[in-house]
């Protein structure tokens, strides 16, 4: 009987869910939506007990469609997007809605209500703020705890468990309060290089309570991604997902991190032999993470980390990224005044509105490199959530330039494309401070659902001088969750195996055409002006 092995991912808007078999092959996918409550203020929540009934959904599908019994499934692991679950002493949903509404237990990652609190942090200047890149994110787990107790103290102090989301899914599915190396490094200034909290650190920003009881809140027993939970699935959840009491349970990993486990290991032939450090990985969704390893700590400014094992256990993690990656694509298409027109189009011709752009306009180019040239003229700085790196400014905002009175199709697929060169240009501009700092890199594996478009790919690597390679798997992100199942059941023994095992490299990036590397330099002096 064939062995198989599920990954589950959690993004900002669905639930989805992998089948594997044991060397990486996705034998079936499903997904399901997550229902999202955004308010002013930038508060954007969602409820622990509705994720969990998404991902149950997804399974059950994903395992229908592969038509395997639940006996195959030899290991399962979770990833998600780094929001902030609260739960009572008994696992129960506590609001953090200035609602009340119980259901809304979850401060979704994107949610900015904690930018006055991260200041605050940012202020001590404490040490543990070397390992963010020098200043914490609102989008971290921290500043949220701190408006917690500062807005919602009845919340803040009835919690029994302040959890990551994918801890939460692990914990859900096992019983187990052992967090992931990957979630507590990345997300809640755990020093993972000397495997201890700062409790002088906590004391300074006012959550010095957090220690009590060995830092049980936010997580007493720390472990690498991978190490098998509890006892596996308990019988509650097995039920619930259709699977065998007992399968073994991976700790987690957060989305993004997820991603760079299943592209950076990929082999380019059978018999390659691969540096991971030599490679970056970007996961391209509603936001952006580019992602280096490293031997050594680099500290580099702006940019998150360096986190010891915060991806790849025993290797030091450099994170930057993007606040709004396709979400800002998406913003920019829904408010052309074509977009009615040209999503009726795209219907009729069976294709999403994105993928019709696309072809409409590499079909007038000689290769998609030179796709970017319609964009000559519009500018884009796509910063509607802030910068997230290299100049960590949550309050950086989006600018356009160069637009006209046209609104046809035509206006629209300019703007498209100019979008795209300016995620491009704030991809250089993490590359460029990694490279200043030590952390250099020839090649990138891009995945997210973005990683598809040939169009993209090609801006990417003509902007940044940097190989792009597309891996074999169209799932990378569930794949690398499979793999946590893959080390968790015993089918390998680290992480490092089962990504040299499971995963390969697909396609590489052409070379740029003659005069785009030019065009694109032209382009990032306007992105850079745009900044100041």
């Amino acid at each position: 009987m064939k062995q198989a092995l599920i990954g589950v991912d959690v993004g900002t808007s669905s639930a989805r869910a992998g089948v594997f078999d044991e060397s990486g092959m996705l034998l079936a996918t499903a997904r399901h939506p997550i229902t999202t409550w955004h308010e002013a203020g930038s508060v954007v929540e969602q409820s622990s007990t509705d994720i969990w009934a998404a991902c149950v959904a997804s399974v059950r599908a994903a395992m229908a469609d592969a038509a395997l019994p639940a006996s195959a499934v030899k290991g399962i692991g979770f990833d998600a997007t780094c929001s902030l679950v609260v739960l009572d002493a008994g696992g129960n949903p506590l609001t953090v809605s200035t609602s009340g509404d119980a259901r809304r237990n979850v401060i979704v990652w994107m949610d900015h209500r904690a930018t006055a609190e991260a200041r605050l942090v940012n202020d001590t200047h404490d040490d543990v703020l070397r390992y963010v890149g020098g200043s914490i994110s609102p989008e971290m787990e921290i500043p949220k705890l701190l408006w917690l107790k500062r807005h919602l103290p009845s919340t803040y102090h009835a919690a029994g468990h302040f959890l990551d989301l994918a801890d939460y899914l692990s914990f859900r599915a096992t019983g187990s309060t052992a967090r992931s190396t990957c979630t507590v490094t990345c997300k809640w200034n755990f020093l993972a290089h000397e495997q201890r909290w700062s409790g002088s650190y906590f004391e300074r920003i006012g959550l010095g309570d957090l220690a009590s009881d060995g830092y049980a809140k936010i997580g007493k027993d720390i472990v690498a991604p991978g190490t098998p939970l509890g006892v596996g699935l308990t019988g509650l959840a097995a039920f619930d997902l259709g699977l065998l009491e007992g399968t073994p349970v991976g700790a987690s990993l957060i989305d993004a991190h997820a991603g760079g486990v299943g592209t950076i290991g990929g082999r380019v032939k059978s018999n390659d032999s691969v540096d991971v450090c030599g490679r970056l990985a970007y996961i391209m969704g509603t936001s952006a993470c580019i992602m280096a390893t490293t031997v050594e700590p680099r500290f580099v400014p702006g940019v998150w980390g360096p986190y010891y094992s915060g991806m790849v256990p025993g290797f030091w993690l450099n994170e930057g990224g993007q606040s709004a990656a396709g979400a800002a694509i998406d913003h920019l298409i829904r408010s052309h005044p074509a977009y009615n027109e040209v999503a009726a189009a795209a219907r009729s011709a069976g294709t999403e509105i994105l993928e019709f752009l696309e072809r409409r306009i590499v079909s007038g180019s000689a290769n998609p490199g030179e796709a970017a040239l319609v964009a000559r003229d519009v500018h884009v700085l796509p910063e509607f959530l802030g910068n997230r790196s290299p100049f960590a400014d949550p309050d950086s905002r989006a600018i356009v330039g160069g637009l006209d009175l046209d609104a046809d199709i035509g206006s629209m697929s300019r703007l498209f494309v100019a979008g795209l060169c300016g995620l491009a240009y704030g991809l250089a501009d993490v590359v460029d401070v990694f490279r200043s700092h030590g952390v250099d890199s020839n090649l990138m594996v891009i995945g997210g659902g973005a990683g598809r478009s040939s169009l993209v790919r090609q801006i990417m690597a003509d902007t940044t001088g940097l190989t792009v390679a597309l891996p074999e798997t169209q799932e990378p992100v569930l794949l690398g969750a499979a793999m946590l199942g893959a080390v968790a059941g015993g089918l390998y023994r680290s992480i490092g195996e089962a990504m040299a095992s499971m995963s390969a490299i697909g396609w590489l990036s052409e070379p740029t055409a003659p005069g785009m590397a030019d065009f694109h330099r032209s382009k990032r002096q306007v992105h850079g002006l745009m900044r100041q």
